[in-house]
């Protein structure tokens, strides 16, 4: 019985503006992605018969119904029917992301699951195509085909590589006890948007996509969030008095990560927190994330995209 086992890697919002609501009612982002080490895992196996089996490691007790909305389950019946493979599809994933904190957990899962079948099956499918089915399952899910770090624009489904920088150590504290649904993040920062973004910010924003120097944090979301949830700007704050170069709130929360240029510093930081779930994670490159989810190859990301995909993402 065939079976392949892939990452599914955690993300960052280094930069993160919303620049308003869209005629579609979506919100137009401009954001810059970048890949953790903290990671999910996937393992896929192929088997006679038919239909697709998914079992959660930590929660057996999912409904029928409730897998069938699992994005790994959506993800593998969208490429099996897309490919037109035969057979059974058994995939066992392993949480490791914390749900709902803003670090594309599901995302990652949905991603990790079109690489492992379309490995797995021996199948070849035009990169512009699996980013439209990426598209299709959520708006994160074409970033997480190719990782590393990334300019998001359109609904953030919209990728183009960004030169990696320098390896960072980073804490994320996921604070038990809070979280907060992006229905949520995004209704109280539409109280907070005004009608027009001023123009020198959208500037500012392409120059630091490609500045040498490291991107500045940022993230729209922070003000209604900590609004609403002072502990997590408490969680920021005693980041920055631990040492960290910067902080701010993953996505739309309700995580909370520093940035540690001394690993030292970094594995210190995590002791600051004793009541929350932490991580001590570090970036990880494109090329890195390419051969992790990929192959030895780069596969996916290796390939000349097109289309939803910027047609020079590779090295």
């Amino acid at each position: 019985m065939p079976s392949l086992r892939v990452p599914a890697f955690a993300k960052l919002n280094l930069r993160l503006d919303v620049l308003g609501r869209r005629a579609d009612g979506y919100h137009e982002l401009r954001t810059i992605f970048q890949s953790l080490s903290l990671h999910d895992a996937l393992k896929i196996e192929l088997e006679r018969g038919t239909g697709i089996e998914l079992r959660v490691e930590g929660n057996t007790t999912l409904s029928a119904e409730a897998t069938q909305k699992n994005l790994v389950w959506r993800a593998l019946d969208a490429l099996q029917r897309e490919l037109k493979l035969r057979g059974r599809i058994r995939a066992t994933l392993e949480k490791r992301i914390p749900v709902g904190r803003g670090m594309g957990g599901g995302s990652s899962d949905a991603a990790a699951a079109l690489a492992g079948l379309l490995r797995l099956s021996g199948k070849r499918l035009a990169v512009e195509r699996l980013a439209e089915i990426g598209a299709g399952l959520g708006a994160d899910v074409p970033f997480f085909l190719f990782g590393g770090r990334a300019l998001g624009v359109g609904r953030g489904d919209e990728i183009y590589p960004l030169p990696d920088q320098a390896k960072r150590n980073v804490v994320v504290v996921s604070p038990r006890g809070i979280s907060v649904s992006t229905a949520d993040a995004y209704r109280w920062l539409d109280e907070h948007l005004t009608r027009e973004k001023a123009p020198s910010r959208l500037w500012s924003f392409c120059a630091l996509c490609w500045s040498p120097q490291e991107t500045k944090l940022s993230n729209d979301f922070e003000k209604p969030v900590f609004r609403r949830h002072p502990r997590l700007a408490e969680i920021r704050r005693e980041l920055l008095r631990a040492g960290a170069a910067e902080a701010a709130l993953a996505g739309s929360g309700s995580a909370v990560f520093g940035v540690y240029r001394n690993p030292a510093q970094a594995r210190r930081a995590v002791r600051k927190f004793p009541e929350d779930e932490v991580f001590l994670c570090k970036t990880i490159s494109r090329d890195e994330y390419a051969r992790a989810l990929w192959g030895a190859g780069g596969g996916c990301a290796r390939a000349k995209p097109n289309g939803r995909v910027c047609q020079d993402y590779r090295r």
